[in-house]
C-alpha cells in the first residue's frame, strides 16, 4: 500500500480547515456553476448575460408604489442583484438555491449590477 496518497489527502484535510469558511464556500459554488454562465466579476452593464450560482439572499419589498422581489446571486467570483418587479412573493427563491438567469445587466439606484425580471430556472 502506498503512504503518499494517504499523506497528501491529510494535507488537504489540514488545508481545507486552515482556509475560511467563505473561501470553502466559494469554491463549492464555482464547481456547481453552469459552464455556459459568464462568471459574476467578469459582468458589465448593459450586457446580455446568462449567469449562474447560488441565492445568498432573497427580500421581499413592499414599501413604495410596486412590490418586488429582489434576490443576490452568488457564484464565487462575485455577485450580482436579481430584481422582479411587481411580484410579491416567488415560489422556490429562498436563500441557498442554486439557479440559472438570463437578462440585461443594468445597475441599481446605488450602483451595483442587476438584471431586471430575467428568465431562470431552478437547479438542483
Amino acid at each position: 500500500m502506498d503512504a503518499a496518497p494517504a499523506r497528501s489527502g491529510l494535507r488537504g484535510w489540514f488545508r481545507r480547515l486552515a482556509v475560511p469558511h467563505q473561501e470553502l464556500f466559494a469554491a463549492e459554488v464555482r464547481r456547481e456553476t453552469d459552464p455556459d454562465a459568464v462568471p459574476l466579476a467578469d459582468l458589465e452593464a448593459r450586457q446580455l448575460a446568462v449567469v449562474a450560482g447560488r441565492l445568498r439572499a432573497v427580500v421581499h419589498r413592499t414599501d413604495g408604489r410596486s412590490p418586488s422581489v429582489e434576490a443576490e446571486l452568488y457564484d464565487g467570483t462575485g455577485q450580482v442583484a436579481l430584481v422582479w418587479m411587481g411580484r410579491r412573493r416567488i415560489v422556490g427563491l429562498e436563500a441557498g438555491t442554486r439557479l440559472v438567469a438570463r437578462g440585461r445587466v443594468g445597475r441599481l439606484g446605488d450602483g451595483r449590477l442587476a438584471i431586471y425580471n430575467p428568465t431562470y430556472e431552478l437547479r438542483p
